[in-house]
């Protein structure tokens, strides 16, 4: 495909036309660059020392565990497109470096697509990996707990950053990234892929132009239910205490334990490396949600509550038994207020997978998300008269495609855009993710003051008290 072509076509149609058009992923690609911005205008300085648009970009991979090794294959399929050369890569194992080098080197030519393929590095510190001059960016797939370090550490060293979500494990990390992105211009994008679904813009769009009035509430889930208990991946025998430095995986955890592979390969069931549900899957919505509110906004209080009663994993039966119960719930249900006056209200779970509807509520209509497409409905008593709302609907969108959000990062790398999850909206998200564990495993509404990114509750007789943000060592499963 011609984009350069693509893109004119794209501006001398209307922005509704073209979305309409959008059939396939390609278009979709196109329909980004032909709005030059994304809708909801996240405030972001251009990056420091945009790179030139027919520059090849060099890419090394920090961790290259099951999502890692989702971005190796992705982006080795669409190099060529993507102008990028896939160099080094980093984790912890050495099993693990091993299968991403010899992927990454291979001949296959329906993998290759034209990259250079030979000669890709191997580190086990993420620290070597960065001193090659040569990288311009680096995705970092780690566990949770390595986030911040890694990402910190590649912009510190002029590396632009794709993220993995959740951005970060604690809130005190997500303003380390977010200070740091602003004192170095890097790109940085977070791996919440349906940021990059177009139909969250189309909304935003809409919410933008005032159509459904003040926007008063977003409803939404995720919701999985896996009889043997999720994310009880198997047990591969190459992982030993040979094979990796155990040490170093745990990094700043507080609770350190010897090695055992089922927290090496089932770590999203333990406080000490994620926050569960709020950290894998609570993303995938709440990034998009605020996405589409056309100003995404930190949030004044946040509320959260999770149980754990049905012990899938006491359940868990064959290749997939476990000894081991997770510490994090299987249910979550999380509610947070935002300074405009919307309330958003999430639900997720893994032990039931029947969803709510996805819905954006506005004081003069609605609009309704799923699949391909959206629609907008005006509320019974705006449906006619002075203040009517008219109806409208969008579809043709291509979905949730992981090679689509890189793509949208490796173009803000080189125009200085704003890339769709960047920054200024991970903050927020992490600002939430972080309040709901805290309100979730201390018991308490925890209200956030932007300003000073403080944390605070307040007592039987309205007294304000401040409170520390949980980190590594506040609990004992930290």
């Amino acid at each position: 495909m011609d984009q350069k072509k693509d893109s004119l076509a794209a501006g001398a149609s209307t922005r509704r036309e073209f979305i309409k058009k959008a059939t396939t992923a390609a278009a979709v690609v196109s329909s980004y660059n032909a709005f030059k911005t994304p809708v909801y205008g996240q405030a972001q300085a251009p990056s420091v020392g945009v790179t030139g648009a027919n520059n090849r970009l060099v890419v090394g991979f920090i961790g290259v565990g099951g999502q890692g090794m989702a971005h190796v294959r992705s982006m080795k399929e669409h190099a060529t497109e993507n102008n990028i050369a896939q160099v080094a890569v980093c984790d912890v194992s050495t099993h693990r470096m091993e299968e991403a080098k010899k992927y990454i080197e291979s001949e296959d030519k329906e993998k290759a697509k034209g990259q250079p393929t030979k000669d890709v590095q191997m580190f086990e510190d993420h620290r070597k990996l960065l001193d090659r001059k040569d990288i311009d960016a680096v995705v970092v797939s780690t566990v949770d707990h390595w986030h911040t370090k890694c990402s910190v550490d590649a912009m510190n060293q002029g590396k632009h950053v794709y993220i993995e979500k959740p951005m970060t494990r604690y809130l005190g990390e997500a303003f380390e990234i977010y200070d740091t992105v602003k004192k170095t211009g890097k790109v940085l994008q977070v791996g919440s892929q349906g940021c990059s679904d177009m139909k969250w813009h189309k909304a935003a769009e809409w919410i933008k132009e005032g159509k459904i009035g003040p926007v008063v509430m977003c409803q939404g889930s995720y919701m999985r239910n896996d009889p043997q208990g999720e994310w009880n991946y198997d047990i591969q025998a190459w992982a030993t205490p040979q094979d990796m430095d155990w040490k170093h995986w745990l990094g700043p955890v507080h609770k350190k334990v010897e090695f055992n592979a089922d927290h090496y390969f089932r770590w999203r069931k333990y406080y000490p490396y994620c926050s569960g549900l709020l950290g894998d899957l609570f993303p995938h919505k709440l990034h998009p949600y605020m996405l589409a509110t056309g100003n995404p906004e930190f949030p004044l209080r946040v509320a959260a509550v999770g149980t754990r009663k049905v012990l899938t994993d006491k359940k868990a039966k064959d290749k997939k038994k476990t000894e081991y119960v997770r510490d994090v719930p299987e249910i979550v249900q999380l509610i947070a207020e935002f300074p405009s006056g919307m309330v958003m209200h999430i639900t997720s779970s893994t032990v039931n997978q029947t969803g709510t509807q996805e819905l954006i509520r506005g004081h003069k209509g609605n609009i309704y998300m799923g699949g391909n497409r959206v629609e907008l409905k005006p509320e019974e008593k705006f449906a006619e008269g002075d203040e009517a709302v008219d109806a409208d609907q969008a579809d043709g969108f291509a979905g949730e495609h992981i090679y689509l959000h890189e793509a949208n990062w490796f173009d803000a790398i080189r125009t200085g855009k704003t890339p769709n999850a960047s920054i200024d909206l991970a903050a927020k998200v992490q600002t939430v993710i972080s309040l709901a564990e805290m309100s979730d495993r201390l018991g308490m509404m925890c209200h956030f003051d932007e300003k000073t990114r403080k944390v605070h509750v307040y007592d039987t007789n309205n007294k304000k008290k401040e409170v520390k943000p949980i980190s590594y060592g506040t609990l004992e499963l930290s």
